[in-house]
């Protein structure tokens, strides 16, 4: 267990990977997403600063990003994503961060918790200068536990100094006030959910019966939620190999579809190649999702557990096309996705 808990967090990382590798792109509008073609119904993946003063930000459809990018940044430039580079590029920014002999517990392509008993700022600024040596720059979060600490970064990003401490002792002055999706790991959706039981603020979550939560978002979710407004977090840290918890495949429709049977076709398609990924790795799906965006632009998502675990692409196919029959809806489909949540390594 560590006393402090730092949150490191990239910037812009995919676009800065690109920026990396082709210095001179930096200061323009950078776009990351699909295979770097404007006029496909794709969404981006990142945008780069430049790009996110127009309003282009990640999950913006590309056709959208490109008008936008038209009227007010006429040399944006448009990549494809690049998944291998993109591993190379944080492996070494990981490899980096470990080397400074603190404990590092890696949840992504472009974030890390790293622990330490000692001084933490001192800390927040070495990591800052390492990733500075690496070409890229992140900002860092302090807290009492991985929660807080990356609930700082979020106004690291936003401050001079790149540094920023949330704990016990802060965290209801600087959240209390906000609403409950100012949090990490808390959507829109719930928001609206708690809303409706009359929690507007963290504050107020935080104050909430977990039982009472529970009856509206369910036995685990409740609970889970409660216990992120009053800022519980992890104080121990994983510091093994990072090993992604899920895997997924989706697909954007040249035209919105809205026949069922093409509809599950998809599903099963995705599911074969999700299942195959799994397959891969030598893992089994504990839990099968699936997501739905329709032609007004909602998206919805669904999951269900896989009973046994396995990776039979027949079994993804029939709980992801039994979750698309119980969503039905009611407009046309312009994009799916289907996801499994896995088991570890074995």
């Amino acid at each position: 267990m560590s006393r402090w808990i730092l949150h490191a967090d990239l910037d812009q990382f995919l676009a800065a990977a690109e920026i990396l590798r082709r210095p001179e792109l930096a200061g323009l509008p950078v776009v990351v997403g699909g295979r770097g073609d404007p006029d496909e119904r794709t969404v981006v993946a990142t945008a780069s600063y430049e790009a996110r003063a127009h309003g282009v930000r990640s999950g913006t459809p590309m056709r959208l990003a490109r008008r936008k990018l038209a009227k007010h940044a006429p040399d944006a430039v448009f990549l494809p994503s690049d998944k291998p580079y993109y591993e190379r590029v944080s492996a070494q920014v990981m490899g980096v961060l470990r080397d400074l002999g603190e404990p590092v517990e890696v949840i992504g392509w472009d974030e890390c918790f790293l622990g330490t008993d000692g001084d933490p700022y001192a800390l927040a600024h070495r990591v800052l200068d390492a990733v500075a040596g690496t070409g890229l720059t992140c900002a860092v979060g302090i807290g009492d536990n991985t929660l807080r600490a990356k609930a700082a970064t979020g106004y690291a990003k936003a401050g001079p100094d790149r540094i920023h401490e949330l704990t016990a002792a802060n965290w209801f002055a600087t959240l209390g006030d906000h609403p409950p999706d100012a949090l990490p790991g808390l959507g829109t959706a719930t928001a609206r959910a708690l809303a409706e039981l009359g929690i507007t603020t963290v504050a107020g979550l935080a104050e909430s019966r977990p039982g009472v939560v529970a009856e509206r978002l369910g036995p685990a979710r409740g609970p889970y939620y409660v216990a992120l407004g009053r800022g519980i977090g992890r104080t121990e840290l994983d510091t093994g190999p990072w090993v992604p918890c899920s895997r997924s495949r989706e697909t954007t429709f040249d035209a919105d579809l809205t026949d069922r049977d093409a509809l599950h076709a998809e599903l099963r398609t995705l599911a074969a190649r999700v299942a195959a990924d799994a397959d891969a790795e030598g893992r089994d799906a504990v839990r099968i999702g699936i997501r739905v965006r329709t032609s007004g632009f909602r998206t919805t998502t669904r999951s269900r557990a896989l009973t046994p675990p396995g990776r039979d692409a027949a079994a993804f196919a029939a709980v992801a096309v039994a979750l698309l029959d119980e969503l039905d809806p009611d407009r046309p489909v312009r994009l799916l996705g289907v996801r499994a949540e896995l088991a570890g390594p074995g």
